[in-house]
């Protein structure tokens, strides 16, 4: 990390008074862990900050224990949001930031982020490529800015690091993170608590929206790749929202001798793209945020995200020939 580049976000951060803290579209657990830690951290330095979701899409039900709401949460911006620094987090891009309208109209725009392919859209831009999750990153801007850690933060931004290292399972999962892990918990973190609510709390209607996933598990490519499909009328039928699918993806990549595996959702409302996708790869051989980036996505090597209005059956085409190039095999698409 460079000394340059945390040095320009903290002087951003002290010498500005109003701010306006969002992160990208469909969060998961690292984006809203780390809009939460940052919009603490600015208050606990006397700032001005707001904390935006944009759209009208609910969030996961399993982070509801980190009390948004009772933070300040809103939905939409405020009247005077072109007036604000942009602080975006976890945002590789500025098109998929909630607030994406903001991007270019803000005085300043700060970006915080972990993606390696990460566009630099900020004017003071933080990306780490090597960091467990843009939590670590925020970790390490705290300590420069003289922010302690107080329980609701460290319990942020563990949140924010046990879930994208995968419980600690991933290959991002460093020596670093685990001790940055005992620093939140010595901090107050509850870690029972976080495990509990991410990872044992699941609606009923998830479990009937997982089920349709794994009914629809197809395998190609010899096995090595896996792709499910969740349509509209899964969601309705579950009685699902679309947060519900978050975290199907990590069901389907369990599967013995699968190298790449895709969900890909039909959106239950009709505000934007037909179809979003989800792509994990368990080789760094197989950088899935390229494929997606063929879909106009991004994201990481090994995890990475799409949106589309293509048909089911490109799609799936798509996924499998571009694994075949990657891996350099012959398999048929079968």
């Amino acid at each position: 990390m460079g000394r340059t580049d945390i040095e320009a976000v903290v002087d951003a951060l002290r010498d500005h008074d109003r701010f306006l803290v969002t992160t990208h579209e469909n969060p998961d657990g690292d984006a809203l862990g780390s809009l939460l830690a940052m919009h603490l951290a600015l208050r606990t330095l006397g700032k001005d900050s707001v904390m935006v979701m944009g759209g009208a899409a609910l969030l996961p039900d399993e982070y509801g224990f980190l009390e948004f709401d009772a933070h300040g949460l809103v939905r939409k911006l405020p009247v005077d949001a072109i007036e604000r620094v942009l602080v975006a987090v976890d945002c590789a891009q500025a098109s998929r930031i909630s607030a994406s309208q903001l991007a270019e109209s803000a005085p300043l725009v700060v970006n915080i982020d972990h993606h390696h392919d990460n566009t630099r859209f900020g004017d003071v831009n933080l990306v780490v490529a090597d960091a467990s999750s843009t939590g670590e990153l925020l970790a390490d801007v705290f300590v420069e800015l003289g922010v302690g850690l107080t329980p609701a933060i460290a319990e942020a931004l563990y949140t924010a690091v046990v879930t994208d290292t995968g419980r600690f399972q991933y290959s991002n999962t460093t020596p670093k993170a685990h001790r940055l892990a005992a620093q939140l918990v010595e901090a107050g973190a509850d870690v029972s608590r976080v495990f509990g609510e991410v990872f044992e709390s699941m609606p009923f209607a998830k479990l009937k929206l997982l089920a349709r996933a794994l009914e629809r598990a197809t395998p190609y490519a010899g096995g090595r790749v896996v792709i499910s499909e969740l349509v509209r009328a899964d969601f309705a039928d579950a009685g699902a929202e679309e947060p519900y699918s978050e975290g199907v993806i990590d069901q389907l990549r369990s599967v013995e001798g699968a190298e790449l595996v895709a969900l890909v959702r039909e959106r239950p409302v009709d505000d934007g793209s037909t179809r979003k996708g989800s792509l994990r790869s368990k080789s760094d051989e197989i950088d899935v945020s390229a494929i997606a980036r063929t879909f106009g996505g991004g994201g990481h090597r090994r995890a990475a995200g799409f949106s589309t209005d293509l048909p089911m059956e490109t799609i799936t085409e798509r996924i499998v020939e571009a694994y075949v190039a990657a891996a350099g095999s012959a398999s048929p698409i079968a």
